[in-house]
């Protein structure tokens, strides 16, 4: 199952996507229109303009909070590996400690016996 917020990411990079292939229509709308042999429509051309340039900034946008998204992630942010750790080696020096402690309190019998 994918997480609501993934889901909602990936929805937003294939409207993107959508975005794009609509972007080089109208770049290629723009080119059959200069390529005219009665000559281009200007207002032809600055409606196709008009509509690319609002098409990348509305991508521009998406794609900036995507990725200011994706930078927020943090995948081990719940992660206790880092306790664990420190736990394990406390315990370690612990029972090092410990069989130290055995240790001289057998010298000490020894030597009082």
């Amino acid at each position: 199952m994918v997480p609501q917020s993934q889901s909602s990411s990936m929805q937003r990079l294939h409207h993107v996507e959508q975005r794009v292939v609509r972007v080089v229509e109208l770049a290629g709308a723009v080119m059959e229109e200069l390529g005219n042999s009665q000559g281009p429509r200007a207002d032809a051309v600055a409606a196709h303009c008009r509509e690319f340039m609002l098409a990348i900034k509305e991508i521009q946008m998406t794609l900036r909070e995507e990725i200011k998204s994706a930078c927020e992630y943090r995948p081990f942010e719940k992660c206790d590996y880092s306790a664990r750790i420190a736990n394990d080696i406390s315990r370690k020096k612990l029972e090092y400690v410990l069989e130290k402690v055995d240790a001289m309190q057998q010298n000490i019998e020894q030597c009082t016996s």
